[in-house]
């Protein structure tokens, strides 16, 4: 599917939920984790995405949310649906062989960390020139050598933003009971990619 002809309001153009391109027995099952919104917040702080967003696992729509909270125009699909209502479209995103639009947008997503570097390559492929995708993924991600020779070494991150302070991913959306189990131990950074860039990573601190 395609927006090559798109105009107007993505809401008035999109409702697509109850189609799928992918099997009842997906991979994303056991692996959805949400983001606290608070994640969104502290990007932007130091960040300024394009208006339009494409957020390509967009689980129950806690990044979507926030996101549109400040203005922007979010376009939420996922490989099934979890019971966020304004999730535009079922997507399996890394079947996903043209780009979705014809006109520059970002990309911004949790993607299932298991299939991180898959997305971070398919985002960089789908996107228009010198546009960005943004990645909430665990600090160690920066390490391993087939990440480094499949990923970082030809397709290096532009930016780094650590958290200062933990922030919470909580699996099925459990915030509650996370926090009530004494939060979180994992170190989790936004990873910026832009494409076409191909200087040197900067890390910062948020």
């Amino acid at each position: 599917m395609t927006s090559k002809d798109w105009s107007g309001n993505i809401n008035s153009v999109w409702k697509a939920i109850g189609t799928s391109n992918h099997s009842k027995n997906e991979r994303e099952t056991d692996d959805y984790y949400a983001t606290d919104p608070i994640a969104v917040d502290k990007l932007l702080n130091v960040e300024t995405p394009r208006h339009l967003i494409w957020e390509c696992a967009c689980g129950g729509g806690h990044l979507s949310e926030r996101l549109m909270e400040h203005g922007y125009e979010v376009f939420s699909s996922d490989i099934k649906y979890r019971g966020y209502t304004k999730q535009h479209l079922i997507l399996d995103f890394l079947k996903q062989e043209d780009k979705l639009f014809s006109f520059e947008h970002d990309i911004l997503t949790n993607p299932p960390y298991k299939y991180a570097t898959e997305f971070v390559l398919k985002a960089v492929k789908l996107l228009h020139e010198n546009c960005r995708c943004y990645m909430f993924l665990k600090l160690t991600f920066l390490e391993g050598k087939r990440r480094y020779i499949e990923l970082f070494k030809n397709t290096p991150p532009s930016r780094v933003y650590v958290f200062s302070e933990r922030v919470l991913c909580a699996k099925n959306a459990e915030f509650d009971h996370m926090r009530e189990n004494g939060g979180s131990a994992v170190a989790y950074a936004w990873f910026v990619w832009q494409k076409g860039y191909t200087g040197a990573t900067e890390v910062r601190w948020i």
